[in-house]
């Protein structure tokens, strides 16, 4: 029997179209208040390839030195297996540096709300000395998904878009997919980032057999 987390898990598809997620980023962004941390943690998700609940968990200490400047890499033990990981986090510089400005900012404009003093990389704003959690996070990516009418977003999302976006632009390497994603074969990879049999019949269907 699947249970109503493994569902929510399996509706989630990743994002295939570039448009739509730059609406999806847009979206995270301007919604809310907070939206400028709702849309890091898409970025961070998305680049790193981390489970939800490990991107939630990351603390400034990881990211930033003690002058704001963005590591190189990250090191943390990932919570669903206790291996380390290490994270490159080259590719969202920019997204962390702007984040880190933003956070400053919105504390000198709400000095009660502690979010840059907070040890979290991503504080609740209601709690800054606790950071965000999961069911929070899947909240914001279902009212994102009702309106803009796309039924198949979740706190998966940002993992799964991540991964099939390595899969697609490393020339199809399925092999470094499944080793950022600690996935122990093919099938369950290319299941997890939706090349299913649709996806497989919708290819067979366009080749000519002779």
């Amino acid at each position: 029997m699947v249970n109503h987390k493994q569902r929510q898990i399996h509706n989630v598809k990743p994002i295939r179209d570039t448009v739509v997620m730059e609406e999806v980023q847009q979206a995270l962004k301007t919604q809310t208040e907070d939206g400028m941390r709702n849309y890091t943690i898409f970025q961070t998700g998305k680049a790193t390839l981390l489970r939800v609940s490990d991107v939630l968990a990351l603390k400034k200490s990881d990211v930033y030195e003690d002058d704001g400047e963005i590591k190189r890499n990250a090191y943390i033990f990932d919570q669903k297996t206790g291996k380390p990981n290490t994270l490159f986090l080259l590719p969202i510089t920019k997204d962390l540096t702007e984040y880190y400005q933003y956070l400053k900012q919105y504390q000198k404009e709400h000095p009660k709300v502690k979010v840059f003093s907070s040890p979290w990389l991503f504080p609740s704003f209601r709690h800054p000395q606790k950071h965000i959690d999961g069911k929070r996070y899947w909240h914001i990516m279902d009212d994102v998904g009702k309106l803009l009418g796309i039924n198949y977003l979740g706190t998966h999302t940002m993992r799964k878009t991540g991964a099939y976006r390595v899969y697609q632009q490393s020339n199809h390497d399925i092999g470094l997919v499944m080793k950022l994603l600690n996935h122990s074969s093919e099938s369950m990879t290319l299941r997890y980032i939706g090349v299913d049999r649709e996806t497989i019949e919708s290819k067979l269907s366009k080749i000519d057999f002779g």
